[in-house]
Parts: structure tokens; sequence; C-alpha cells
């Protein structure tokens, strides 16, 4: 099958940028889309073109590297997968396919198609670490931890921190993506000592790096490769108005009790 692809070039942030149409080679129908962004920088390359800049690493659904807005959609046309997991099959011999970098102010565009998403990374380093004490491995039974809560838990530590969820909403709001982050630690007896301060700093952060209100439209659930839902976002809330009414510091100093 061959494609024409409909591409985003920019060469950086600070210069215009535009689509670009390209004729695949002939390509196989069971590739991964990045593979077959592979087959056509080999071929761009070898007519001295400059190849398209995509980010990847793992491929394999892990990692969230592989952000591409594709037919309009974050991570292509279907529900719970990455980029890396959308395939060829998915479309039609002679189809046109366009592709866009997740469009965000807090993700500032670095060539092409990647874009800067260490915004998410010092949301992050704002909710700090937990203080508990590991040393050797505990009993399994020592501290009885919830099945629920643990699965939820486990539900929100899913998220691959892709950023889908920002390029889908229309208020480029990152609160799914905060939410999963405060919610796999709050769930669990080892992340309760810092509960309250991390929502806040964590969110006061997301508002730092101008990120946008969430107005709960579902988008970005329902483009999240690990479909986690919008209820974290109100266990998220309700954390929040929590460590308002306690008074909680808004900065948590290296994680600290």
């Amino acid at each position: 099958m061959k494609v024409t692809l409909k591409v985003w070039r920019q060469k950086n942030r600070h210069t215009p940028g535009h689509f670009a149409s390209y004729q695949t080679p002939q390509l196989n129908p069971n590739m991964s889309f990045l593979e077959m962004l592979d087959v056509v920088n080999e071929d761009l390359a070898s007519r001295g073109e400059e190849p398209i800049a995509f980010d990847h690493d793992c491929r394999e659904g892990i990692c969230g590297t592989c952000s591409l807005v594709i037919n309009g959609k974050p991570h292509g046309p279907h529900r719970g997968v990455a980029t890396c997991q959308t395939y060829l099959r998915s479309f039609k011999d002679g189809d046109e396919i366009i592709v866009e970098p997740f469009r965000a102010r807090a993700f500032p565009l670095v060539k092409d198609l990647v874009v800067d998403r260490q915004a998410f990374d010092r949301i992050q380093h704002a909710g700090g670490f937990i203080t508990v004490r590991t040393g050797s491995p505990p009993d399994a039974n020592a501290i009885p931890v919830p099945k629920e809560s643990a699965d939820l838990a486990m539900d929100a530590a899913q998220c691959i921190g892709c950023g889908a969820c920002v390029a889908a909403c229309k208020n480029a709001s990152a609160m799914l993506f905060v939410a999963a982050k405060v919610s796999h630690l709050g769930l669990l007896p080892q992340g309760q000592p810092e509960r309250y301060r991390r929502v806040q700093a964590m969110v006061k952060q997301m508002d730092a790096e101008g990120f946008g209100a969430c107005t709960v439209t579902g988008s970005c659930e329902a483009v999240c490769p690990k479909e986690i839902t919008l209820d974290f976002i109100a266990r998220m809330n309700r954390d929040y108005g929590v460590a308002l009414l306690r008074g909680a510091p808004k900065k948590i100093a290296g994680g600290g009790a």
C-alpha cells in the first residue's frame, strides 16, 4: 500500500511552519506508524532531503514519547493505544494522512513533530517524594492495602505522561495527567504523609506552567492510551479542597514530612 503524508515541518519554535506533502514508498500494512515514518525518512535521506523529526523510544506503548496528532486525534484513530501501537492497516491504500505535533503553549515546539514536554517533569518534581522508610522488603501483609485502593492506584500509575490529554483538550489542560500522578501515591498508605501538600504543590506548578483550566469535556479520557478516567480528576479535586481547608503549605521542600 501507499499513502500520502501531509506532515507539519518547522525548523524551530522561532520560525514559521508549514505542511509538506510526501508520497510514501510501497508499505506493508502491518507496519506501525513509526516504522512507516522510518521508511519515509530513509527515502527522503536517499534523495538528499531532510528527514522528518519525530520523537520515539520504546515503541511498545510504555514510554509515552511518540506524541503525534494523526488526522486530528492524538495517537491516531483507535482508543487505548499510543502512536507506536497504531498500524497502517488502520488506513486505506491511497489515504491522505495528516500528521501534526501536540499543540499547547506549555509544550513548545522543538522541530517538526517534536515538542518539549519538560513541563510534565517539573510538575512531578514539585510533588516531591515519599518519606516512608523502605529498608528491606517488608512482609506482604505488614501494611494492609485494600484491594480496591491497590487496583485504583495501579490504574492511575499506568499514566505514561505522553501529553495526549493536553493535546486533545480545547483548553490544553493537564488535569488528567496531574490527577493520575497525585492519585497513584495518594491512594496508598506510603503516600499519606505528604498527600495534601503534594496535591497543592503539583496543582500550583501545573498552573505556573501555563496549562489551561479543566472544563470536563472528557476529550482527555477519550484519547488517553491507558484509558485513565475522569474519576481521578474528581478525586484530586477533593484532595485539593481538603488541602486548602487544612492550610497545607503550598510547596514541598525536598519532600520532607
